[in-house]
């Protein structure tokens, strides 16, 4: 059994606890099986964690399977992605990397001896016809005039279907249990149709494809999976799991336990959804930081531990909610509020003189990477004009504004203390220059130091900084469920993305390595683009949850 010991517990948990325990299995063996269609995003990564997460904790195996029986909408890019974004979450999977196109010929083979059975025939209906027989959720289907056909005539038939004799959508393979069944699963679902498409693993060996109920109960149970988790979504689909492994010859019987799966604020978990927008052009791409995508992410600047960290709050259960966008932004917050070095930039800038500093002369000043971690320290170039952000000054301001005020004084973080003695304008009356004087006696002082300094704002040099291309982000939608919306495109939030084309940074930053997480101080986090060739940050999170005070008033 598995070391107890700091290590979460759920009912999923519980259930495999007794199963160790009773002697029902000797090790657990888990699998993760995602259909290669799209890239993965953050529900993806909660199933992730609990099946890896269970695989390591009680010492045992899982795969990484593909489910991948629909090739019309599959792709070998995606397949890449996936792996990709599996070991980018800090797990690996045991042994080969498995894909339900392994077992085609096995499939098959089980689909003939349901034939055999009685259990499963060709049946010839037209979609149209099929949903008018299946019946509702109040009334009972009725049988298909195949239903009947013999074993060996449907052996005939099915072979025909393999050997392309049939057109596509001419006829389907239904498993024969019970078109009264109050289940709708259970009114002869079809497990095999006929599609003339490529296949990124198989290529064109089949033209029949079993349906994805039929494959991963048969998949489970050849990979000895013990314990199948799935989302909420497959509870009554259960049902045929059980019955499929119970109406074939195969000895492994996994249990299928399901649990709710992941519904965050202002976003979708549809890859149907998030697919259109990718195709729609509304956004960059799959990996969009905006998206909720496990690439999306990552580029945005969040980090493995953050993502392990959220779906480790958010627990596992059988209730389905609606999780709240800041837990997921306060785990990635916490993560670089420890680990992120420090550095300045200025986003909207406006020029300062300093006009009794020497013109050509460059100080450099040290300043720390991390205010209470032991990271080092930096080199900041100090120059007679230097760039702040043009929030942080204003003309006239009330005692609560505790920047930069004409005819007052501010600190310059790890740097001086200013003050503005007068401003230049242009002809529509917007500030261009202020002009100020340093007292160079506070050189590496703190506010404390017994001068009446209202605050501390960041800088660079004029004359030393580096332009760089930083993007803001915001929410991708602007109402907190946009999948209940009729048209949930027209939900986007039209101010998702900012692109500030000159931002002025400190010179360090043009060392900072692809997806390298930054505090901009007092600006928030901010990550080094792992797409862009030049250099361009990606806002991570602000430095405080100012969404929440949004979404209570």
């Amino acid at each position: 059994m598995a070391d107890t010991e700091n290590r979460p517990t759920n009912f999923i948990r519980n259930i495999i606890d007794g199963d160790l325990a009773s002697g029902k299995h000797a090790s657990t063996h888990t699998r993760f099986p995602p259909e290669p269609n799209g890239f993965l995003h953050i529900g993806h990564a909660k199933s992730i964690c609990l099946n890896f997460g269970i695989a390591q904790d009680y010492k045992g195996l899982c795969n990484l399977r593909f489910d991948d029986t629909n090739p019309e909408k599959e792709d070998i890019d995606y397949v890449n992605s996936i792996q990709e974004d599996v070991k980018w979450l800090g797990f690996e999977w045991d042994g080969e990397i498995c894909y339900s196109s392994n077992y085609f010929d096995k499939l098959y083979s089980y689909a003939v001896e349901l034939i055999e059975k009685g259990l499963a025939y060709v049946c010839f209906l037209s979609p149209e016809q099929a949903r008018e027989y299946r019946g509702t959720l109040t009334e009972p289907g009725k049988n298909s005039p195949h239903r009947d056909t013999s074993p060996e005539e449907n052996l005939a038939l099915f072979e025909k279907m393999k050997n392309g004799e049939f057109k596509e959508g001419e006829c389907v393979l239904r498993a024969k249990i019970d078109m009264a069944s109050s289940f709708m699963v259970l009114r002869d679902p079809i497990i095999y149709r006929i599609r003339f498409v490529h296949h990124h693993q198989t290529g064109d060996k089949w033209c029949i494809y079993p349906m994805y109920d039929f494959t991963h109960c048969i998949s489970d149970a050849l990979e000895g999976i013990t314990h199948s988790l799935c989302t909420l979504e497959f509870q009554d689909n259960r049902r045929l799991y059980d019955w499929v492994l119970e109406n074939i010859s195969i000895e492994c019987q996994p249990q299928q336990i399901e649990f709710s799966r992941l519904n965050l604020e202002y976003t979708v978990m549809s890859k149907r959804k998030l697919n259109d927008l990718v195709v729609n052009g509304q956004v960059e791409g799959w990996d969009d930081p905006r998206m909720p995508t496990i690439a999306g992410l990552r580029r945005r600047g969040y980090t493995p531990a953050s993502i392990r960290e959220f779906c480790k709050r958010i627990g596992i259960t059988k209730q389905d909610n609606m999780v709240e966008m800041g837990m997921l932004e306060a785990c990635i917050r916490d993560d670089l509020n420890e680990n992120a070095p420090r550095a300045m930039a200025v986003l909207d800038p406006v020029k300062i003189v300093i006009e009794n500093y020497d013109a050509d002369q460059v100080e450099m000043l040290s300043a720390p990477n991390h205010p209470t971690l032991e990271m080092g320290e930096r080199e900041l170039p100090f120059t007679r004009e230097i760039f702040i952000e043009r929030e942080d000054f204003r003309v006239e301001a009330n005692k609560k504004f505790k920047r930069l005020v004409l005819g007052k004084e501010v600190r310059l973080r790890n740097a001086y203390v200013i003050k503005a003695e007068r401003i230049e304008e242009d002809d529509a009356g917007n500030i261009t220059t202020i002009y100020c004087t340093y007292d160079a006696d506070t050189l590496g002082k703190n506010p404390a130091d017994g001068r009446k300094v209202k605050g501390v704002i960041h800088w660079v040099s004029a004359s030393h900084c580096i332009e760089a291309e930083v993007r803001q982000y915001d929410r991708l939608f602007n109402v907190p469920n946009p999948a209940a919306a009729e048209d949930f495109a027209t939900t986007l939030n039209p101010d998702s993305l900012v692109v500030i084309a000159n931002a002025k940074l400190e010179p360090s930053l043009a060392k900072a390595n692809a997806e390298q997480g930054f505090q901009f101080e007092r600006l928030g986090y901010y990550s080094r683009d792992n797409k862009s060739e030049a250099l361009t940050f990606n806002q991570t999170v602000g430095l405080r949850d100012s969404w929440a005070k949004i979404e209570k008033a």
